[in-house]
C-alpha cells in the first residue's frame, strides 16, 4: 500500500515550521488514502533524548502514524546493498577532497556554485593509493547527467543541477541522498512531503532512484517557517516549541490551532481540517512568524505570507 512519511532529525525539539511540516505530510498521506509512517533519521546528528521528545510533540499535536518507527541507524544492510548495486554499474568513485578542496575547486568559471568540481573522477589507481595513506575515501555517484527533472505537486516541473554527489562519507556512514531514496522506496513511501530547501535535492535523488531502478515518488515542498529577518525558523529565535510556548501558557490545541489557520484550514479538529484539505489553496509563499510577539491570547505576529 502506498505511504506518505515524516522523517525528523532527532537533534532537539520540533520547532513550529518542523510541526506544519509534519501536519502538512500527515494531510497529504490521510487525504490521499495513503499509510502515514515515520521514520528517524538519526545517521548524523542525535541528542540524547531528543527522538523520545519529538514522539511526543507529534503525539500531543494529535498526529498518528501507521506502524512501527523505523530509524535509520537499524537499515545499514539496505544500504549497503544499495551501494554494491552502484559499484557492480560503475557508478562509484572514491573521492579524497576535503571541504576545503572542494570550496577552492568550484570557484573555477565552468563549476556550478556548491557542485563538485570532478577532482578525482578521473584519477589513476596510483593516484588513489597515494591518496589513500593520506585520508579515507568517500564514495561519490559518477553522474552521467547535468541536470534531471521532478514533478512537484506545488511547484510543477522543476529541473535541477545533478553532480558527482557523496553517497557515502570517507566516515563510511550512508550519505542523506543515499539512504532516504532507499528508505522511501523500501518503505513504500510514494509521497514525499517536506520543506520547499530540499527541492533542489529532489533532482539529484530521483535521479539516483532512476539507477537503483526504483520507482518515482511524488513530491511536495511545502513553504518554510520563517523569523521577521526572513530566516528559517530555529529554536534560537525564542518561543517557537510546544516545551516553550506551553511555558508561557499556551495550550497544544492553541498551537495547533495556530499552526491549521497559517494554512487557512479550520481549526476546530484535525478531522474538519482534513475534510477541508485542499493542496490547490494551500499558501505559496513562507509563513513569517515572531516569537517575540506570540501570545496565547493573541496569535497576530504569526500569519501566513500569501
Amino acid at each position: 500500500m502506498a505511504a506518505g512519511r515524516f522523517a525528523p532529525s532527532p537533534s532537539g525539539e520540533l520547532h513550529l515550521g518542523n510541526l506544519r511540516t509534519a501536519l502538512l505530510a500527515w494531510l497529504f498521506a490521510r487525504s490521499t488514502e495513503r499509510r502515514f509512517l515515520l521514520r528517524v533519521e538519526d545517521l548524523d546528528r542525535v541528542r540524547a533524548g531528543a527522538e523520545a521528545a519529538q514522539l511526543t510533540e507529534l503525539t500531543a499535536l494529535g498526529l498518528s502514524w501507521d506502524g512501527e518507527v523505523s530509524r535509520q541507524s537499524e537499515r545499514l544492510h539496505h544500504y549497503d546493498d544499495a551501494v554494491t548495486h552502484l559499484r557492480n554499474d560503475g557508478r562509484l568513485f572514491e573521492c579524497f577532497c576535503t571541504r576545503r578542496d572542494i570550496a577552492e575547486a568550484a570557484s573555477a568559471p565552468h563549476v556550478l556554485p556548491g557542485h563538485y568540481p570532478g577532482t578525482c573522477r578521473n584519477l589513476s589507481e596510483s593516484e588513489r593509493e597515494a591518496a589513500r595513506s593520506v585520508r579515507p575515501a568517500a564514495l561519490r555517484l559518477r553522474a552521467c547527467v547535468d541536470s534531471y527533472e521532478v514533478r512537484d505537486l506545488l511547484h510543477g516541473t522543476y529541473a535541477g543541477a545533478v553532480d558527482d554527489f557523496v553517497v557515502v562519507r570517507n566516515d563510511g556512514v550512508p550519505a542523506y541522498n543515499l539512504a532516504v531514496v532507499v528508505d522511501d522506496a523500501e518503505q513504500g513511501i510514494d509521497q514525499v512531503v517536506r520543506g520547499e530547501d530540499l527541492l533542489s535535492s529532489a533532482p539529484r535523488q530521483a535521479y539516483l532512484g532512476s539507477l537503483l531502478e526504483l520507482p518515482p515518488v511524488e513530491y511536495a515542498h511545502v513553504p518554510l517557517a520563517l523569523n521577521p529577518e526572513g530566516r528559517r525558523l530555529a529554536k534560537r529565535d525564542g518561543s517557537v516549541t510546544l516545551e516553550a510556548l506551553t511555558a508561557e501558557g499556551w495550550d497544544v490545541l492553541q498551537i495547533r490551532a495556530l499552526i491549521l489557520r497559517s494554512l487557512g484550514l479550520p481549526d476546530f479538529s484535525l478531522e474538519t481540517a482534513l475534510e477541508a484539505f485542499d493542496p490547490e489553496q494551500l499558501p505559496r509563499e513562507a509563513w513569517v512568524v515572531d516569537p517575540s510577539n506570540l501570545s496565547s491570547t493573541d496569535d497576530a505576529a504569526a500569519t501566513p505570507n500569501r
